[in-house]
């Protein structure tokens, strides 16, 4: 790694294990009052749905509290405490990471709770518990001031299917703990039923004595009328989406790519237009990020000047506090952890290698090239033939065809990539990238023509490429991926490429170690979990394919802010690497094909890096 780290304080980043560095603590870190209000809110809001569900739990020991929660309003208790818990159980996460807006729906709330207690049950006690829980809404109110995350009206969606489902489960048991004031014994389908004409207001095939019918169908209505409204709001309110490049973002981007981008490998995947981006103070350095699922996930190094990165990575950080979101960064370097952890005092954990390898020193020669040698002098004979250019020496009518090659031989219906993919092919302004292609004469070609395989590389620095995506051809003879970078490497000095970086293998050292004799059982055994998860998610499997070509091992991390978020931070992870999609795509015959050389908008597509041992 080129250039020295600015000398802004001591930091520790190894290897292997966790950097614990805490010097100038800048995260967003929840403040106690917003955790703790949320957590509040949450538990009133359970014990209110319990107290408008179970009839017994309201003569229980719990019965004074219960009573006198927000919510319990004299003949409508069940009605109201029911809507009430789940309207404070939606809004007790927007509380804890200090949202505005939900900070101002609970102050509108509580009052409201208040008011009812006292004009419909004469309730001190009902008063004074939601003041209680008004009183320290009002005196932290700066501390709920986090904005907006981004938002789309999939969010109505997700919200509709989720209280749907919600609701009948809550209904059909609303309906089951009246059980001995039931007229008859309904089966199991009069009950669904009853739930789901209850949701719509109208009164289903079950029947009880006294006024439990009125509790149950009021109860239901509620539910229903919570579900629809929640639904309106999240379809009718003004859109927040996902911030995406700039054409001068990205002119500002590439101008310092082309002053410091032999630094990092990745650093090129910085200009993915589906990410935003921050500046430093000066301008001489950026950090480029997507918000998924509330967390700010940032990948690779800072761009830029390295004496600059401390003020992109503060901006960076001001963003996520201001919106209360979580920061993380995926895949950045020793030299990118040290600082991230110095400036920051989040904490850095070794992800796995990124292979890469020097032109100079590789060769097919070699009892360890022995196997890469022996598929590609077969793939040879079988009539293949390479191709190695750079994007702008690829006529358009070609480049068109490659791009629709790249998209039918995807693997899966959703692309991958984001922290080691550039999310297009072809694209005018990435006239150094560059494509490797095979081709075969076939008396039958297919709608590519000789097209069978396909290597993306993009530019890293003046002397060096990083691989995106790699595509073939489902009924071509395998080995073509190993044909295609030796094929690189091999027309890579006339290019002027010294170095060529390949894919990104996770926990690459503790599958080596864990091999070898004298491992442990501890290491045993986490190798032994790797190679189970490896039949989904390729860890193994692009280690070995990687490790085929002799590569060095440049260690990658993952930088975070407490051991507690390394869960969501995984979670987001997979959904912006396209391993988790929550959203419902259209079919793949309705969807829009993008015209050739258009800017992509913030939701486009994005490309796979994962390879596909042949």
């Amino acid at each position: 790694m080129s250039g020295e780290v600015p000398n802004h304080g001591s930091a520790t980043a190894g290897t292997g294990r966790v950097s614990r560095v805490r010097h100038r603590l800048r995260g967003p870190r929840p403040e106690a009052v917003p955790v703790l209000v949320g957590r509040a809110c949450a538990l009133v809001g359970v014990l209110d749905i319990a107290a408008g569900v179970f009839p017994r739990f309201r003569h229980s020991r719990m019965h004074a509290i219960a009573e006198v929660l927000p919510g319990a309003l004299g003949p409508f208790a069940a009605a109201l405490s029911l809507s009430t818990g789940v309207l404070l159980l939606l809004l007790a996460h927007g509380l804890k990471r200090g949202k505005r807006r939900a900070w101002r729906a609970a102050v509108a709330l509580l009052p409201a709770g208040a008011v009812a207690q006292f004009t419909y049950r004469h309730s001190i006690v009902g008063v004074l518990i939601s003041l209680a829980l008004l009183a320290p809404l009002l005196r932290h109110r700066d501390q709920f001031n986090a904005l907006p995350d981004p938002r789309s009206r999939w969010r109505a969606l997700a919200n509709f299917v989720l209280m749907s489902a919600g609701s009948l489960l809550l209904g059909l048991l609303i309906v089951s703990v009246h059980a001995e004031r039931m007229v008859g014994d309904p089966s199991l389908a009069d009950r669904i039923t009853h739930v789901i004409y209850g949701l719509f207001g109208f009164e289903g095939p079950v029947y009880y004595q006294g006024n439990t019918s009125w509790t149950v169908a009021f109860s239901l209505g509620a539910l229903g009328l919570l579900t629809a409204v929640t639904t309106i709001y999240l379809a009718f309110r003004p859109e927040h989406p996902a911030a995406q490049l700039t054409e001068e973002d990205e002119a500002r981007l590439r101008a310092l790519l082309e002053r410091h981008g032999g630094r990092d490998s990745l650093g090129h995947f910085a200009l993915r237009r589906d990410k935003a981006v921050v500046f430093s103070p000066s301008g001489k350095a950026a950090v480029t990020y997507r918000v998924v699922s509330g967390v700010m996930l940032a990948s690779g190094d800072p761009i830029g000047d390295v004496e600059a990165w401390p003020g992109a990575i503060e901006r960076f950080m001001d963003e996520a506090k201001a919106h209360s979101w979580t920061p993380a960064v995926m895949g950045c370097s020793e030299t990118g952890g040290e600082v991230w952890t110095r400036e920051t005092g989040l904490d850095a954990l070794e992800l796995g290698d990124e292979a890469v390898v020097d032109v100079a020193d590789f060769s097919l020669a070699g009892r360890a090239m022995r196997n890469v040698r022996q598929m590609v002098k077969r793939i040879e004979r079988a009539g293949y033939e390479t191709r190695v250019r750079r994007v702008r020496d690829v006529g358009e009518a070609e480049l068109e065809r490659i791009r629709r090659a790249a998209d039918d031989w995807r693997g899966t219906d959703t692309e991958r990539g984001f922290s080691m993919a550039l999310g297009r092919v072809g694209d005018p302004a990435d006239g150094d990238c560059l494509i490797a292609t095979a081709h075969k004469q076939d008396d039958h070609p297919g709608p590519y023509g000789d097209l069978r395989a396909i290597l993306h590389f993009v530019p890293w620095g003046t002397d060096g490429v990083s691989l995106d995506l790699m595509r073939r051809d489902r009924s071509a003879d395998p080995g073509m991926n190993e044909l295609l970078i030796v094929a690189a490497l091999q027309a890579a000095p006339k290019l002027g490429i010294a170095r060529v970086s390949l894919n990104f293998a996770m926990f690459r050292s503790a599958l080596a170690r864990g091999e070898k004799i004298g491992a442990g059982p501890v290491l045993r055994a986490w190798r032994g979990l790797l190679v189970f998860l490896s039949r989904w998610f390729q860890i193994e499997s692009l280690y070995k394919f990687n490790a085929k070509f002799q590569p060095r091992w440049e260690p990658r991390f993952v930088v975070y802010r407490a051991s507690g978020d390394l869960p969501r931070i995984g979670f987001a992870a997979m959904q912006a690497e396209g391993f988790v999609n929550l959203a419902l795509p259209l079919p793949r015959l309705l969807r829009r094909r993008r015209p050739s050389g258009r800017r992509p908008c913030a939701h486009g597509t994005t490309t796979e890096r994962n390879v596909r041992a042949a």
